[in-house]
Parts: structure tokens; C-alpha cells; sequence
């Protein structure tokens, strides 16, 4: 990579971190797709269209990269280049005239009501493990937090007389999640029995991990595999899958999508509005399974 331009990559690489708040995964996705593109080029920060229209070309039909992967390529490179307007380096993005490709919608997966009471059956007992497998499955679903969000929360952040915890989440941004009577009694009966058995030294943290620090997201993702085997759950499901899961619940019932978005701790209704599409196409199968002229033959 040329040095003229990693100057700028290196102010960028402190811009997301301590302007934009990301995490070291997302940054290092950044530099990645930048970096394989000024590798590509070998310009500087100097491009034309006719150099994106190059490199397209090579991602398409040399490297045969999925739509989805150019389209978070292609969003890496326009936020680099709107940095570098931004900042008085160049004058204009090109990468502004070029449009993520369109590809097709995939519909979130979320968890039928039978896997689900499966699940929580297989969580129940009285020994401190299933206290805590069972907390983790019902703060997940009762929440809908990210389990980057469930591992951090503290003691502290749960507030039993309002039913409400304080979230740290994406950006460092905080917001208030609602849990309900089933999960504050799984709360009250891990932080009272098993938590204390398990931890030895308390740091705060409601789950504890090595070191005393919190528990960590891999360690989450393996705790929801065993008691989805357990459980006799066919297909993977992760800790997001939760989050969907309580989304089109939500709607499902009858929560308007402003709340929700809140709850999930979205910027914007269009990345929420994806569970509409999951609601909706539960309604033509309810349509098509009641209507006399939809009915299949």
C-alpha cells in the first residue's frame, strides 16, 4: 500500500474508533476492504470511476464474490472516501455513484413455539447451571438484546422494582429494556442461589467469566448450542436468533414497530421493518390456510 495514503487510513482507523465508537471487528473489516482495494489500484487516494468500475469487474468475475460481500465492500470504500471529503483531503466520492447490488431478501429466522417451550424446558432445575442456562435463554428472548449486550450487563444495570434493565449498546449508546414477570424470576433466583455458587469473586457482572471479567459471546453461543441439542431443536440457532425471535413475537401480537425498533436498540425503522416481512408472510399463510377460494387443493 502506498504511504501517502496510510496517513489517511491511520486518521480514519482513529475516526471510527473514537468518533464513531465502533468495535475492533467492524474497524478491521474497514481497513481490510480498503486495503484490497488500494492493493487493487495501487493509485493512492486518487481514483476515477473508470478504477471502481475496474475493481468491480475483478470482484464479479475473477473473484466471484456474493452480492452481499460487495455490497459491504463497496460500503467500506464510500465511507473512506466520504471521510476523505469530509476532511478537505479530496474533493469528490465516486463511490457515490455506484450502487450496492441489489440482492434478494432474506427473511430472519426465529423460533416456533414448540422449539421454544423445548428449550425452556430443558432449562429448568434447581442446580446453579440451570439457573444461569436458563437466565440466558430468558433474558435473550424476553429482551431481544444482542449477546454482546446480555454479557456486559452488571447488577447494578437491573432495576427489579420497574422491571427494567440499562443497556450499553452499539456506539456505546444506553438504552432501557423491559423484562417481564417469567424472566424476573429467573433473575431473582440465579443473582439469590446460583450465581453465588459460581462465583467466587464478585465483580459486578451478572455472568462472570475467567479472570472475573464477563463471560464471553463464544462461551454464550456454546451454552445456546448445547440446549438447543438438548432440546431436540433441529437446525442453528444462536443467541441472535433469540433477538428475532422476540421481534416477530412482538409484532406478531400486537406491538407497533416504533416500540420495538426502541427495544431493539435500532437507529432506523427500515432495519426493523425486515420483521414485518416475517409477520407478513405468517398472514397469507393463515390466509391461505382459512379462505375457501385461497385454500389449496
Amino acid at each position: 500500500m502506498q504511504k501517502d495514503i496510510s496517513i489517511y487510513i491511520d486518521k480514519f482507523y482513529l475516526y471510527l474508533k473514537t468518533n464513531k465508537k465502533y468495535s475492533d471487528n467492524t474497524i478491521n473489516a474497514y481497513l481490510s476492504d480498503i486495503d484490497e482495494f488500494n492493493s487493487f489500484i495501487n493509485k493512492g487516494i486518487n481514483i476515477t470511476f473508470e478504477d471502481i468500475s475496474s475493481y468491480l469487474s475483478y470482484l464479479y468475475n475473477d473473484e466471484k464474490l456474493s452480492k452481499s460481500s460487495i455490497g459491504r465492500k463497496l460500503s467500506s470504500l464510500r465511507s473512506f472516501y466520504n471521510y476523505l471529503v469530509k476532511e478537505d483531503i479530496i474533493n469528490y466520492n465516486y463511490f457515490n455513484d455506484v450502487s450496492n447490488p441489489k440482492k434478494g431478501l432474506v427473511l430472519p429466522k426465529f423460533i416456533n413455539e414448540k422449539d421454544m417451550s423445548n428449550i425452556m424446558e430443558v432449562c429448568m432445575g434447581d442446580n446453579p447451571i440451570l439457573e444461569r442456562d436458563r437466565l440466558i435463554v430468558e433474558l435473550l428472548y424476553s429482551t431481544g438484546i444482542r449477546v454482546s449486550e446480555l454479557i456486559n450487563i452488571k447488577l447494578n444495570d437491573i432495576n427489579f422494582y420497574n422491571n427494567e434493565i440499562k443497556i450499553l449498546g452499539k456506539g456505546s449508546k444506553e438504552r432501557i429494556v423491559i423484562f417481564n414477570n417469567t424472566c424476573r424470576e429467573a433473575l431473582y433466583n440465579f443473582i439469590n442461589n446460583g450465581r453465588k455458587e459460581l462465583y467466587k469473586n464478585d465483580t459486578g457482572y451478572l455472568f462472570i467469566g475467567r479472570n472475573n471479567g464477563h463471560i464471553s459471546s463464544k462461551y454464550v453461543r456454546d451454552i445456546i448450542n448445547k440446549i438447543k441439542v438438548k432440546a431436540g431443536v433441529e437446525g442453528k440457532i444462536s443467541p441472535h436468533v433469540f433477538r428475532h425471535t422476540f421481534a416477530t413475537d412482538m409484532l406478531n401480537n400486537g406491538a407497533d414497530l416504533v416500540s420495538v425498533k426502541d427495544l431493539l436498540g435500532h437507529e432506523s425503522l427500515n432495519t426493523t421493518s425486515i420483521y414485518t416481512h416475517v409477520t407478513n408472510e405468517q398472514i397469507k399463510k393463515v390466509y391461505e390456510m382459512a379462505h375457501p377460494r385461497a385454500k389449496k387443493e
